[in-house]
C-alpha cells in the first residue's frame, strides 16, 4: 500500500493550473503524462504536511491553505501496490518556480487541461473540482488503460 498526495496549484488571476510534464525520469510509470504535483508520504506526515512538502520540492512554490477535494484509490496501479491518494487544490502560494527533477513545469490554461495527455482517470476527476462536494473514487487500470471507476460524492 502506498499513500500519496496530488495537488493542482491554481493561479486564479490568469485562470491557469501548474502542471508537471513527466519527461525526465527514464523508468517513470507516468512517463510523458501530465500530472499535478505530489508524491509519497514520509514518516509521521499528515496529508497536508506531505502535499506542502511535495509541492515545494517539485516546484519551489510554497502553498498555504491547500483544500482537500477528494480521495482516490488505485488498486494495483503500478502492478504491485494499491495507491491511496489525497487530492488537493491550492490557489495561495509564494516563491519562484525551480527546474524540477520530476519533469517540466508549465502553467496551463484551465480550459486546455483536458487536452493534455493525462491519465484517463485524471480527465474524469479534474472536472469534479467544480462541484461543491468531496469525492471518493476508485479507478481500476490494467496495462495502463482505465478499465472502470466508481465514485461517491459527499
Amino acid at each position: 500500500m502506498k499513500l500519496a498526495t496530488l495537488c493542482y496549484v491554481q493561479d486564479k488571476i490568469n485562470n491557469t493550473t501548474l502542471m508537471l510534464h513527466r519527461v525526465k525520469k527514464e523508468f517513470d510509470v507516468h512517463k510523458d503524462k501530465w500530472n499535478g504535483l505530489g508524491g509519497k508520504f514520509e514518516k509521521g506526515e499528515t496529508p497536508e504536511d506531505c502535499v506542502i512538502r511535495e509541492v515545494r520540492e517539485e516546484s519551489g512554490l510554497i502553498i498555504s491553505n491547500p483544500v482537500l477535494k477528494g480521495f482516490l484509490t488505485f488498486p494495483s496501479f503500478d502492478g504491485l501496490d494499491d495507491w491511496y491518494v489525497f487530492v488537493f487544490v491550492a490557489d495561495t502560494f509564494s516563491g519562484q518556480l525551480i527546474d524540477s527533477k520530476e519533469g517540466d513545469l508549465h502553467w496551463i490554461k484551465n480550459e486546455e487541461l483536458l487536452n493534455l495527455p493525462l491519465w484517463e482517470g485524471d480527465q474524469i476527476f479534474l472536472e469534479w473540482f467544480n462541484k461543491d462536494s468531496f469525492f471518493s473514487a476508485k479507478f481500476n487500470y490494467s496495462d495502463g488503460k482505465l478499465v472502470d471507476y466508481s465514485v461517491s460524492f459527499y
